[in-house]
């Protein structure tokens, strides 16, 4: 059977997996699914989400959803339901510059990014997005929907919730939880665990509401 890949999702994040799935060269046909009609590295806009069900019937079988979130996941949340529904395969999408140690586990539909590292046993939850040059140390989990941005550093032991966003050059000290839903600013430093929800930044990170 061909390996047919559909990226649920235009956008920067789309362009960052659709250049990974490309450099892989493991899937035989690739197609975006968005509601513009252009296409992105040379890979065609192939319908829209209301047309996957008709791409299923045409043999697509595998999906990535590809729309990007900070601090929002809701999104991504429905479009991952709806392709479980259609029962496409969400397949993990690893980018052949990073380093997933042996032990680590890693959720169905998540993408790992350009020289990001995901050390041994760690858990990644489903859907995750592990950004380009991001460090997950060991012994961390690391929930369904979560963003690590770019160049964000978690440390060993450290729980990051579903949902969650760790925003790009952040550092997250070992053995912190990080709640469901919280958002932590871009350069933050994470000293104290954050509850859920809560939006937070700094030198040291505070939560700010």
């Amino acid at each position: 059977m061909k390996r047919k890949l559909l990226l649920i999702g235009g956008g920067g994040h789309c362009r960052s997996v659709l250049d990974t799935a490309i450099r892989l060269g493991t899937f035989d046909e690739l197609g975006i699914v968005d509601f513009t009609d252009s296409s992105c590295l040379g890979i065609p806009v192939v319908g829209t989400d209301d047309d996957i069900p008709a791409l299923i019937r045409e043999g697509w079988n595998e999906a990535c959803i590809t729309v990007g979130s900070v601090g929002n996941t809701a999104i991504r949340r429905r479009l991952y339901e709806m392709a479980k529904s259609l029962r496409l395969s969400l397949t993990p999408i690893i980018d052949e510059s990073a380093i997933v140690a042996g032990g680590a586990v890693i959720g169905e539909g998540t993408f790992i990014g350009k020289r990001a590292i995901v050390n041994t046993c760690a858990e990644i939850g489903s859907c995750a997005i592990i950004n380009t040059g991001a460090i997950v140390e060991h012994d961390c989990r690391i929930g369904d929907f979560a963003h690590i941005s770019p160049g964000a550093v978690i440390c060993g032991q450290v729980s990051v919730g579903d949902d969650a966003h760790v925003g790009a050059g952040s550092v997250v000290r070992q053995q912190i939880t990080v709640g469901s839903g919280a958002l932590i600013g871009a350069g933050s430093t994470v000293v104290h665990n954050i509850p859920s929800d809560a939006r937070a930044y700094g030198n040291p990170c505070k939560v700010v509401r």
